[in-house]
């Protein structure tokens, strides 16, 4: 068993597309940034970016309500997919974060995009009416 968590800031627009078979995949990158003080008591800082694919309706919750600098929290399991390049013939590889839940953490992103709500869209979630925060299945329109 794997689980993947990450909270971060979308680093662009997500792009969604659709299968020959009318699934939606929506794909996005997600910056996550470690903050520490060295030995010398001087802050550092490191950026890990990550890419990261939702499929189904939860694919197109992702593409209509985040923007680049929403602020998510993602769960989800690591997949590495794989290619033949078309000019040169190489396997390809990228790693991949295959999203099971998505929160959005509201309008604390840096752009001041988002509605200003927090918001979680999980498959098979159950949730509570009386909590606004939650979303789920019978809350979206399509």
């Amino acid at each position: 068993m794997q689980k993947f968590l990450l909270i971060g800031y979308l680093g662009k627009d997500p792009e969604m597309k659709y299968t020959p078979g009318g699934t939606a995949i929506t794909t996005f990158s997600v910056a996550s940034t470690e903050r520490w003080k060295n030995g010398g008591g001087e802050l550092q800082e490191h950026t890990e970016w990550f890419n990261v694919k939702s499929f189904g309706t939860r694919a197109e919750v992702a593409a209509e309500f985040l923007k680049k600098g929403s602020r998510v929290f993602l769960e989800g399991r690591q997949r590495i997919e794989s290619w033949d390049d078309k000019k040169s013939g190489e396997k390809k590889y990228r790693c991949f974060v295959y999203v099971d839940k998505i929160e959005f953490l509201g309008d604390s992103n840096r752009n001041g995009h988002g509605n200003g709500q927090n918001g979680e869209f999980a498959k098979d979630q159950s949730h509570s009416r009386e909590d606004p925060a939650m979303v789920g299945d019978s809350d979206i329109p399509f």
